[in-house]
């Protein structure tokens, strides 16, 4: 077997709408392409021993062992590679279940979807069940070391790639509210929602923490300095930064027990406490050191540990914080016990699992020391015996939940301290020996405050009730249900999807809000270019929704980055599909039209229950999306007739129409007409019937958003067919004795779009440069070669300077080829390069004639044309009467006179 290509998918898909983490295998069976697993010998025997867990597999027979049963039937080796990739991810402890495996028009190759939770180690898992599945095939087996060192490499990746528990709290808690989430590149940042809506955190410091109160928090001794001078027990103690100030301080402070701490250290590092003489002391300095410059000595306060956290002036959990320690057995020496507990799987290392593993460090022999016992000790049945002097969990602590039980006015001193600090989210350290009484009451003291405190002791406490303390800082940052996300209406179809998404942009523009939009020729924010390009996939809608002055998203979602990584969003407000035509087939493994009005599908399906999608109801492709999205449908249509709009309508729906010359929004028993065609410059003067398709399906998609019919009607008629606002879609420009017409035309269906408006051109020769993609198939440039024939009375073919892997001249000669089977006396001549095709055309131009130029580069062209003089741009041709042709399906549906 070989791997051809892997991809990973991030939003809705070709493959699921649900689902959002995919990886898709691309995956050469080879010599195994025409043998089931039934005619390997020894097979299933060795895949059974190597993953005795694929037990639990379902599979198409619908039962515990399902899988298994089908492998000892007899199934491709694709099919198994899905299953094994699975379990892998599942022996690692992530836990996924959905897979897809589909072969594909070319026999033996197959598509291996799995589902995964962490990017890498999904791809780890599919190249590790190529790598098993065929070690069994070759060998019959699968090394016991090798599976163990997958699951080791699986289980380092997801550790790894973790967030953190407290992160993770947060992110669960979004998820449960709907509100998306997004990792951005730098500084483990995290922003939850989009767009103007969205707000940032940080472990758990948020967009809205004061630098001033965490700079404060960090310094422990300032902290003390200023809570004290406000009334609150603090502990005694005095600042050092040299040893030879040790003694004076430890005098300073009322003599031994102390605590030596450093002034700016977290999570327990370099604190040594219950110093009771000079030699610990000085060992405590030492460690202490090693983590700051500065060192704290401090009065010891016997009393149990409590960690009090306040969110948003708040609290919300308390937890009691347990040294890290086993509890004897009678039996088992203090190393074993050490080593049973690290058995627990709730402990693991660092912060990746809700308790930490014991390690002992220098403190630790102490403590053990100080309690009469070595790690050889054997203590009696229920002693409990610590090996860390502080709580921290980091350190292998446990907590309590004492969440109930704190008393009320410690309550309010907590809450007093952390505004006094200015901090929205902090963690106040108490030592106390009874939290539910007033720490005035009984010698209790606040030891330190912590911004970006952990969560896990309240999330997953040892004893106790877990408090949902991720929900309260969701409700501090989007208070009230504070949405936080932008309206999102995604665009897509195999023709106009650029010009339909710049012209809902300007409608929308209309409403005065910051609008964010992708085409195929860059990414805008207002009226600005972020980056130039085809910027259709999800990286360049990430930089929509990730913009925080971005309060509208507009997104052109084109075929390929839906294939490559799916949609760059969860859901959609709108999703509008405009057409589907043969475009691009035999890419991607989508080979028909049907599988590419699936594809398309998803910008229907991927819409909110209660959002629209925006379908074309002249193509029968896409009006069928309407029985696969959850969303309401909206309709537009060039027949003010259609059966299915009619019936829609009158169900309550909504539609826009083109009747009697005009574009208009229905709904129920009322037509709000918007404006005549021919006072709508996009059309060119009512000339080209897509352009009035794209309008109503822009116009559409801003109604059911609320946009209003002034705005939206002064959006249609200051929007042009121009250099400016729609390069290379329908860019007419007047030479003086002829025009040039530049238009971004490629496919069949576009050209035949294209040659409705250029056959109303009736003042003289009708002039083409032609050309195509050079990765389409071979019976597109024959129709292309076709259409044209029908559409001009002179053609240049050219070719584009990016063959794709073509050789030279091929294409143009299967243009050819075209022309001359629908005119034999057509005349026509190939000139493979661009630039001298467009200035061959420009100069036999005569007078009164139109120039189409269909290019690779649209900027070229247009320079090409400015460079003869004085142009001007014409965006509304003057005319008596108006030919509408629809254009969507490429056939004429009706022939209206325009009103006087």
């Amino acid at each position: 077997m070989r791997i051809l290509k892997i991809q990973t998918l991030r939003g809705p898909n070709y493959w699921s709408i649900r689902r959002h983490k995919l990886i898709v295998m691309r995956l050469d069976l080879e010599n195994l392409a025409e043998t089931p697993s039934n005619q390997i010998p020894g097979f299933y025997e060795g895949l059974v021993e190597a993953l005795p867990s694929l037990e639990g597999h379902y599979c198409s027979p619908g039962c515990r062992g399902g899988f298994l049963m089908r492998v000892k039937e007899g199934t491709m080796m694709g099919h198994i590679v899905e299953h094994v990739a699975l379990e892998l991810q599942e022996l690692a402890g992530m836990h996924v279940g959905f897979g897809r495996t589909r072969e594909t028009a070319t026999p033996g190759i197959f598509q291996v979807v799995i589902e995964y939770l962490n990017e890498e180690a999904g791809r780890y898992s599919a190249r590790a069940a190529v790598r098993l599945c065929q070690s069994i095939v070759d060998r019959g087996r699968y090394p016991k070391a090798e599976l163990e060192q997958d699951i080791l490499d699986l289980q380092d990746l997801w550790r790894e790639s973790s967030l953190g528990p407290s992160t993770e709290a947060i992110i669960k808690e979004a998820e449960k509210r709907g509100i998306p989430w997004t990792q951005l590149s730098a500084r483990f940042l995290i922003q939850l929602g989009y767009g103007v809506n969205q707000k940032r955190i940080q472990a758990t410091m948020t967009g809205n923490t004061g630098i001033l109160g965490v700079e404060l928090a960090c310094d422990k001794e300032a902290t003390k300095r200023i809570l004290a001078a406000s009334g609150a027990p603090v502990p005694k103690g005095t600042v050092i930064n040299f040893f030879d100030d040790l003694e004076e301080a430890i005098e300073y402070v009322g003599g031994y027990p102390i605590v030596i701490k450093p002034s700016d250290g977290n999570h327990g590092r370099g604190i040594t406490i219950d110093i009771r003489d000079w030699d610990e002391a000085e060992a405590a300095y030492e460690s202490a050191r090693l983590i700051s410059r500065s060192i704290i000595v401090e009065r010891y306060y016997p009393g149990r540990d409590h960690r009090v956290l306040v969110v948003d002036g708040k609290v919300v959990a308390v937890a009691e914080r347990v040294p890290a320690h086993v509890v004897g057995d009678g039996r088992s020496t203090i190393a074993q016990l050490i080593e049973e507990t690290n058995q627990d799987p709730n402990r693991g290392e660092g912060h990746d699992n809700i308790l930490t593993k014991i390690e002992l460090d220098r403190s630790s022999y102490q403590l053990l020391e100080r309690q009469g016992l070595t790690l050889k000790s054997v203590p009696p049945k229920g002693t409990i015996c610590y090996l860390r002097a502080t709580a921290n969990l980091s350190t292998g602590g446990s907590a309590i939940d004492r969440t109930d039980e704190i008393h009320p006015e410690n309550v309010w001193l907590a809450q007093r301290v952390v505004k006094i600090i200015g901090l929205d989210v902090a963690g106040l350290d108490i030592v106390t020996t009874d939290i539910s009484r007033p720490l005035r009451e009984v010698d209790g003291v606040i030891v330190e405050v912590n911004a970006a405190p952990g969560f896990r002791m309240h999330v997953a406490p040892s004893q106790g009730i877990p408090r949902n303390v991720a929900g309260a800082v969701i409700d501090m940052l989007f208070p009230h249900e504070q949405s936080s996300r932008i309206p999102i209406l995604s665009i897509t179809g195999t023709n106009g999807k650029t010009t339909t998404t710049r012209l809902l942009a300007h409608i929308y523009k209309q409403t005065g809000k910051v609008i964010g939009y992708t085409t195929t020729d860059g990414t805008y924010i207002g009226e600005y270019l972020v980056e130039s390009g085809d910027n259709t996939g999800p990286q360049s809608a990430h930089v929509i929704l990730e913009d925080p002055t971005v309060e509208v998203a507009v997104l052109e979602t084109a075929r390929g980055g839906i294939l490559r990584s799916g949609v760059g969003f969860d859901m959609a407000n709108v999703g509008v599909v405009l057409n589907v035509a043969a475009d691009h087939l035999g890419i991607g493994d989508i080979d028909t039209i049907e599988q590419l009005a699936n594809l398309k599908s998803v910008v229907a399906e991927a819409v909110f229950p209660d959002g629209y999608a925006v379908l074309n109801a002249d193509d029968h492709r896409v009006a069928a999306m309407a029985q696969k999205t959850k969303a309401n449908v909206a309709y537009f249509t060039m027949n003010p007739d259609a059966e299915l709009v009619r019936q829609h309508v009158q169900q309550g729906g909504v539609a826009a129409v083109y009747e009697n010359g005009y574009l208009s929004i229905v709904k129920g028993d009322w037509t709000h007409r918007i404006e005549r065609a021919e006072n709508i410059p996009l059309t060119m003067g009512g000339r080209a019937g897509f352009m009035i398709a794209n309008a109503l399906a822009a116009s559409l998609a801003a109604f059911v958003q609320d946009v209003t019919i002034e705005q939206i009607r002064a959006g249609l008629k200051t929007f042009r067919a121009s250099v400016s606002q729609t390069p290379g879609r329908m860019n007419l420009f007047n030479l003086g004795k002829y025009h040039a017409l530049v238009d971004y035309a490629h496919n069949p269906a576009s050209y035949e779009a294209l040659g409705s408006f250029v056959r109303n051109w009736t003042t003289g020769e009708r002039i083409g440069v032609v050309g195509g993609p050079g990765d389409r198939r071979d019976e597109d440039f024959v129709t292309l070669g076709k259409l044209s024939a029908e559409i001009f009375d002179y053609i240049i073919v050219k070719e584009d300077d990016d063959t794709r892997g073509r050789s030279r001249g091929s294409a143009a000669e299967l243009i050819t080829n075209g022309i001359t089977q629908v005119n034999p006396n057509c005349r026509y001549e190939s000139v493979l390069d661009e630039t001298t095709a467009i200035n061959q055309a420009l100069d036999m131009a005569p007078d009164n004639s139109l120039v189409v130029i269909l290019p690779e580069s649209v900027n070229r062209a247009i320079k090409l044309i400015k460079l003869r003089g004085l142009v001007t741009e014409e965006v509304q041709p003057q005319s008596t009467s108006t030919t509408i042709v629809d254009t969507q399906n490429g056939m004429t549906s009706s022939v209206i006179k325009t009103l006087p």
